[in-house]
């Protein structure tokens, strides 16, 4: 039987393993980039809906809210980086690390720098305070547009990343908030992001 201190230390590096922020390239990271100028929000106004949200930085964290409205046949709203070169060609999964209230989001990447363009997406669900580390595989992205999922197109192919965003939608009425403290990508064992 191992001594007390032997366990206790043992307990210590499984708990920070299991708690040290995952290993990446740095997209975006709160806590250092503290302007919103470079995220624009596009909400369901385009269309003629009446869903509204922000998005501002504050305390190192981002912050994404609103209310999604489904009148005038609304019913999502979401933010997006601009487009930049992000250099993510090894890189096979998104980290996220958020704080949200129990909704679905869809974490989004868009590899043409047009509005209308196909756009990414993977889902996940937060729960309600927690902060959450989300670990998004490439390979799970589905390519949509406008609300529609897309057949025929690649795989999102990281190389050509551009832009990364945050939706909410499905028809979920009220008050939204997710928090977001970063966004990383990673490449798989052995290969540099």
């Amino acid at each position: 039987m191992l001594p007390l201190h032997h366990v206790a230390l043992s307990h210590i590096i499984l708990y920070l393993a299991m708690n040290a922020p995952a290993a990446g390239k740095i997209v975006f990271d709160f806590q250092t980039n503290t302007t919103t100028t470079a995220w624009q929000i596009v909400n369901d106004d385009v269309m003629g809906g009446a869903s509204v949200s922000n998005f501002r930085v504050t305390n190192g964290v981002a912050v994404f809210r609103g209310e999604v409205s489904l009148e005038n046949n609304g019913g999502f709203a979401s933010v997006r980086s601009l487009p930049a070169r992000h250099d993510l060609a090894a890189c096979d999964a998104f980290h996220i690390r958020v704080r949200g209230d129990g909704h679905r989001y869809k974490f989004s990447a868009r590899t043409d720098r047009s509005f209308d363009s196909a756009i990414y997406q993977a889902v996940f669900t937060t729960k309600k305070g927690e902060w959450e580390e989300h670990r998004l595989p490439l390979k799970d992205f589905v390519p949509t547009f406008r609300g529609r999922v897309l057949s025929g197109e690649p795989p999102l192919d990281p190389a050509k990343v551009t832009s990364v965003g945050f939706l909410i939608s499905d028809k979920q009425a009220g008050p939204f908030q997710l928090e977001i403290a970063w966004i990383k990508a990673s490449s798989p064992a052995g290969k540099e992001a």
